[in-house]
């Protein structure tokens, strides 16, 4: 039959089987002419109420825009109530019962086939066709390729679903759009093309062809499948009745122009709805979406679920979608009728205890309508279009029942035949359990006769949550961090990892340090690992304690589902605990006036700072109170004058006076005490007290830690009226004169006491809790014996000892040196082999008696002077032989800003990076040096202060690796003037 421009092309099988009866027209029963009406008649009793009156059958005629001769119009309703369909419907064919369904399978690589019965089904390996985009065409009997889509699909009797975790499958019934129909084969040929990109090119072209044999047709075939419903009716060839003159085809055509096209073809479909009936003609019922077809012997119908027809009704507690309809259709010089009512439950499915009920009630009567007696021929079930015996659905703890009025499956969850999937459910890993069952009823009754009834039903359970296993291998010898997430579905993919907020791809995540790994397991099912080394910047470390610090790893790992492309994500935290702690340790000394702690880092301090009680120690703090902070990467030093507020003073003798000095260093983050360090230095009581030659005394006083409570300013001495001059938390300061404050003066023969005490009363008590007494002694008269003798002053000399110099490294802009880079400037960009120009000046002492050595010079990627690669550019004060472009040295005059040439030394570098095998690391650079400080008046003693370069002599100790690192030439990179020198003072 002629249908549009719509890749549907008329079927025509010519079938050798008993039912087909070719011109042989079938008795007409007396008084029972049977007009085919539409539009106005859509029940029996309106069928008949027409019959009798040829009146209303022209007014029919009217309605259809048809030519209506009563003469000659003789139009057979088939019923299947007439004797000979009864005769058929016993025959031996339709009381066989249940048969074996036909099946054959064959499996050719990526695509295999199956025959099930009235059904073809191809499945595409999901390995195979892993990461391809495919388009599927069905290809007809001229070689023309359809593609297929959804609508095509459900018009034309294919499905397209997937199974198995990605296995896609097509099936197609044996009445599709492009079947070739042969004696007792339908074939069917698809093509699939297959491209690594969406463009299709270089697309695989699969081309796959596959005939199955056909099960006997039943008189009616109903066949809900996932996608559409389907109707089948055996259409039967009237007999010619004795002396009936046949109309001529001048009469024919002008009644029905519109189903003229061919001998046997479908003219117009009725849907029979509760508020109107509508009849539409071929060509719009297919423009709708429903599916036609003819043979020979059988009238099909298909409806998609979405067809605007569709009604939902309830038959016994199950809701079904139905279509009652009545297909018209052309045989010879008639049009006939047979009755295309269809339905299919969608719903009847619980969840009880681990187990799928599905229920499907019997000779609903959607199906049954008009029928009063009703047979079972057989009822069959199973999975995948694959008919499961007794004995099987024993073995799988399935359960069919067969009562009177319905069909029950019972299916443990989880039981062989379906499988898991995953599933997402606000964003929870889940999964649910699939199987794809299907029914097959048949019965008789005494109006359709035999009916076989095939529902096909993709059963789905809840989502149920799933809680995934996270475990921790790490391998602390290769310092690597191994987690395993899992185990995973099949379906299941690793998109993107999350690290330290920004979400990377999987191959974009190994530049952060971070492989990952799929394993798969004998069941199919996979995990993740994912690979970190201990070391790299988004492992946050922690100190744990004694020699442990902890490595935790915080990443979100981001996967994807197939074929759903639902998308969920797993937190991975996870830590460590490893024994390569590295614990600062310190050492103290005292001088006359100061106490001084020297602090070694260790690998866990980098965020620690320092406080004494809970005062925290910061730079600006102790330049407020006159204490020395110094940090230098490596060290930190402190340094606290003997009086001062953050001492703890524990005992006082005539001896000396006990002070010590606590220091802790607390966690950056929480403030938690990490390490506790402290030194105790003991100081002469002179320290306290000063006796100026004009009568003044200046003591002060300090507070004992078993006092702590005391105030320091109520501190008075013997007359209660004179006070502190300067009050600190510990101390208290009094500045008087010796004939003052209640000050005692004694005599003897050659000296004069003054004594005073410094106290501390309690309200309301008389007697001191504090009390430091301290003398003062003058000499009367005094006669000293000086022998002197002129001797020649030596020349002053520099001793090793203990001070401070100043150092700083500059970057200037040009070969002059009047303008330095500012601190807001760096980092510097310089382009290769541009010159750099540095300085290093001796800022403090400004004695002209120093004169500054440069010793070595290297440059480093980071701040760190330790850290590596590294590339010496002074060795022993001389420029490095090795390399390409040679240290130029220049001479330092005086001028206006330099006021001692000798405490200066400028170098120029051309720029370069750094290349490590055949990777770029194209990073900052930072520049580092140490210095020799040496006397100009002694001369030159071995290798501790060279005045001229010596590249022959080499300082003990110091080496720089160069073995696998060179400088390499770029367009551009970057220079960046340390903040602290290496310093060496001699």
């Amino acid at each position: 039959m002629q249908l549009e421009a719509r890749p549907a092309p008329s079927i025509t099988v010519e079938h050798s089987r008993a039912d087909l009866r070719n011109g042989n027209i079938l008795p007409i029963p007396p008084g029972k002419i049977q007009y085919l009406l539409s539009g106005t008649a859509g029940t029996p009793e309106e069928w008949d109420a027409i019959q009798t009156d040829p009146d209303k059958l022209k007014k029919w005629a009217c309605v259809n825009l048809t030519r209506f001769n009563k003469a000659k119009c003789k139009v057979l309703h088939m019923c299947w109530s007439n004797s000979w369909f009864k005769d058929k419907l016993n025959s031996k064919r339709c009381r066989t019962g249940c048969a074996p369904r036909p099946f054959n399978a064959f499996n050719t690589g990526p695509v295999s086939s199956e025959c099930l019965g009235n059904f073809l089904r191809i499945t595409l390996s999901a390995e195979y066709f892993e990461d391809k985009y495919l388009f599927l065409s069905v290809v007809d009997q001229s070689g023309i390729a359809w593609e297929l889509d959804e609508v095509m699909a459900s018009q034309c009797g294919y499905t397209v679903t997937y199974s198995n975790w990605s296995n896609i499958e097509f099936r197609a019934s044996a009445l599709s759009c492009h079947s070739l129909l042969e004696t007792d084969l339908f074939i069917v040929t698809i093509q699939i093309k297959a491209s690594h990109t969406p463009d299709m090119k270089n697309a695989t072209i699969h081309l796959k062809s596959a005939s199955c044999h056909y099960a006997p047709w039943s008189p009616r075939e109903l066949v809900c499948e996932s996608n559409y419903m389907e109707v089948s009716v055996r259409r039967e060839v009237p007999q010619t009745v004795k002396d009936f003159i046949q109309d001529e085809l001048g009469d024919w055509t002008p009644a029905f122009p519109e189903a003229k096209a061919e001998e046997s073809s479908i003219w117009q479909i009725v849907f029979h709805q509760p508020e109107e009936k509508k009849a539409l003609l071929v060509n719009d019922a297919w423009s709708a979406g429903y599916g036609l077809n003819t043979t020979d012997t059988r009238v099909l119908l298909r409806i998609p679920y979405t067809a605007e027809q569709i009604q939902l009704v309830e038959d016994q507690g199950i809701t079904f979608s139905a279509v009652r309809s009545s297909t018209f259709y052309k045989q010879q010089w008639m049009i006939l009728m047979v009755d295309t009512a269809v339905a299919c439950p969608v719903d009847g499915v619980d969840y009880t205890n681990k187990t799928i009920i599905w229920t499907v009630p019997k000779y609903s009567q959607l199906l049954s309508a008009g029928a009063t007696s009703h047979k079972d021929v057989c009822v069959e079930a199973g999975v995948d279009l694959h008919k499961l015996s007794a004995k099987e659905m024993a073995s799988r703890k399935y359960v069919l029942s067969n009562d009177l009025n319905a069909i029950t499956m019972r299916i443990p969850i989880g039981a062989e035949g379906g499988y898991y999937k995953t599933s997402v459910s606000s964003g929870q890993y889940g999964a649910k359990y699939t199987i794809n069952l299907f029914l097959e009823h048949q019965w008789e009754d005494d109006k359709w006769g035999l009916t076989k009834h095939t529902i096909i039903k993709d059963i789905e359970t809840p989502f149920e949550e799933v809680e995934l296993t996270i475990t921790t291998n790490s391998n602390l010898s290769a310092r690597l961090m191994n987690v395993t997430v899992g185990a995973f579905l099949p379906d299941v993919e690793l998109v993107n990892l999350t690290i330290e907020g920004a979400a990377v791809s999987v191959p974009e995540a190994v530049q952060h340090g971070y492989l990952t790994y799929e394993i798969r397991y004998a069941n199919r099912s996979k995990a993740y690992i994912i690979q970190v080394s201990l070391d790299a910047p988004s492992v946050k470390k922690e100190y744990l304690r004694a020699d442990m610090r902890t490595y935790a790893l915080n990443v979100t790992l981001a996967f994807i589902t197939h074929p759903t492309r639902e998308t969920f994500a797993v937190p991975v935290i996870t830590v460590s605990a490893v024994k390569d702690a590295v614990l600062p340790s310190g050492k103290g000394f005292c001088d006359g006036r100061n106490l001084h702690l020297v602090i070694t880092h260790g690998n866990v301090d980098q965020n620690w700072l320092p406080f004494i009680s809970d005062w925290h120690l910061t730079p600006e703090a102790a330049q407020k109170y006159n204490y020395s902070l110094r940090d230098n990467g490596t060290h930190l030093a402190i340094s606290v004058p003997f009086l001062s507020s953050h001492l703890n003073y524990e005992d006082f003798h005539t001896s000396g006076i006990k002070a010590s000095l606590h220091l802790t260093l607390k966690d950056g983050v929480t403030l938690a005490d990490r390490k506790d360090f402290s030194i105790s230095c003991r100081f002469s009581p002179s320290e306290l007290i000063q006796c100026l030659p004009n009568g003044t005394v200046v003591i002060t006083a300090v507070k004992l830690v078993e006092a702590a409570d005391l105030d320091t300013s109520l501190f008075v001495l013997r007359d209660r009226q004179c006070k502190p001059s300067l009050v600190t938390e510990k101390t208290a300061t009094f500045k008087f004169n010796v004939n003052t404050c209640g000050t005692n003066r004694k005599f003897n023969s050659t000296t004069m006491t003054y004594e005073n005490d410094v106290l501390y009363f309690r309200p309301g008590n008389d007697t001191p809790v504090y009390q430091l007494k301290f003398v003062c002694w003058y000499a009367i008269r005094q006669t000293v014996d000086i022998q002197y003798e002129s001797k020649k002053n030596p020349l002053p000399s520099i001793k090793p000892g203990f001070g401070s110099l100043a150092l700083s490294l500059k970057l200037f802009k040009d070969k002059s040196y009047s303008e330095p880079y500012e601190e807001s400037e760096y980092p510097v960009v310089k382009y290769l082999r541009e010159a750099l120009y540095f300085e290093v000046e001796l800022l403090q002492p400004k004695d002209a008696r120093l004169e500054l050595n440069l010793d070595d010079c290297w440059a480093t990627n980071s701040q760190s002077q330790d850290s590596l690669p590294q590339w010496p550019i002074l060795i022993n004060g001389c420029e490095n032989s090795e390399d390409s472009y040679k240290t130029i040295f220049h001479k330092v005059d005086y001028n206006l800003r330099v006021k001692f040439p000798q405490h200066l030394k400028r170098f120029e570098v051309r720029m370069f990076t750094f290349v490590q095998g055949t990777t770029l690391l194209q990073e900052q650079l930072y520049f580092h040096c140490s210095v020799v400080i040496c006397s100009t008046l002694q001369q030159p003693s071995g290798f501790l202060c060279p005045r001229t370069c010596n590249p022959g002599k080499h300082r003990l100790g110091k080496k720089t690796s160069t073995s696998q690192v060179t400088p390499e030439s770029l367009l551009s990179n970057m220079a960046h003037a340390p903040r602290s020198c290496q310093m060496t003072n001699y």
